[in-house]
């Protein structure tokens, strides 16, 4: 374990610190693999949380009824794919033999193993590639409790609502107990100290409430399609996939 991990470290400092070119096409390699993929995917809600929890613990639990619902409904499931919160949200959504069950892997020299509840699974070299395809294609993000990687991709995806690099999302973070300090902080000493504005805060969805979740991820994805008719994307795969889900609801 320990050579492997120093090997990956290795590799990971030689292609990042290195000028060597042929880095730029793993790069770019994992992006059109991502684009590939995930392009035609349709509705998808990504849901975020600690490899690290137990299959016994109350908010595993929690994220494989939520997928569980979510994908009841039609909406695809994307993770990344490793254990824990991730393979709870997998697990949920597998039981939906028409959803597909999404993990985008990545090669850690720890942690990082592949969960068995995948319908589609997706390997990248990079941590950045990796979470752009992880927001790019789904229409609301879901945080559960988790440690330093899911606060990065909390942040993260703040910062691209926030600064309107993507429009029409929604972020939910579950587990009120677990992040109120959270976001007490923000309040009391980002918004207090004049870093954000109250509309910044009013970003942060923080609820127990699965049902409002899954409400509320319905009603994002009108959101969706009048954003892509807005900037002239009709023609898109992704806004078809998107139109012909809506169709199908409205149907039923």
């Amino acid at each position: 374990m320990k050579d492997r991990r120093n090997e990956l470290a290795k590799r990971y400092v030689k292609d990042i610190k290195s000028a060597d070119v042929w880095s730029v096409f793993r790069i770019v390699a994992d992006f059109v693999k991502g684009f590939d993929d995930l392009g035609e995917l349709g509705p998808s809600v990504t849901i975020f949380g600690s490899a690290r929890t137990k299959e016994d613990d109350f908010y595993y639990k929690e994220a494989q009824k939520l997928s569980l619902m979510l994908a009841n409904k039609g909406f695809n499931i994307i993770t990344g794919g490793g254990p824990g919160i991730m393979e709870a949200a997998n697990r949920g959504a597998k039981e939906c033999p028409d959803i597909e069950s999404v993990g985008l892997n990545i090669d850690l020299p720890f942690e990082q193993v592949s969960n068995r509840y995948t319908t589609k699974e997706l390997y990248f070299d990079y941590f950045f590639s990796r979470k752009v395809m992880l927001v790019k294609y789904s229409i609301a993000y879901v945080i559960f409790p988790g440690g330093f990687g899911t606060l990065d991709e909390l942040f993260e995806a703040l910062t691209l609502v926030q600064t309107r690099k993507v429009t029409g999302v929604k972020i939910f973070v579950v587990g009120v107990d677990f992040y109120q300090p959270l976001l007490n902080f923000i309040k009391d000493k980002l918004q207090h100290s004049g870093m954000i504005d109250k509309d910044d805060v009013e970003i942060i969805r923080l609820t127990d409430d699965l049902q409002r979740v899954v409400k509320e991820v319905e009603e994002s994805l009108i959101d969706q399609i009048e954003i892509l008719e807005e900037v002239g994307l009709e023609n898109t795969k992704y806004y078809k996939s998107l139109s012909d889900f809506k169709d199908e609801q409205d149907t039923k």
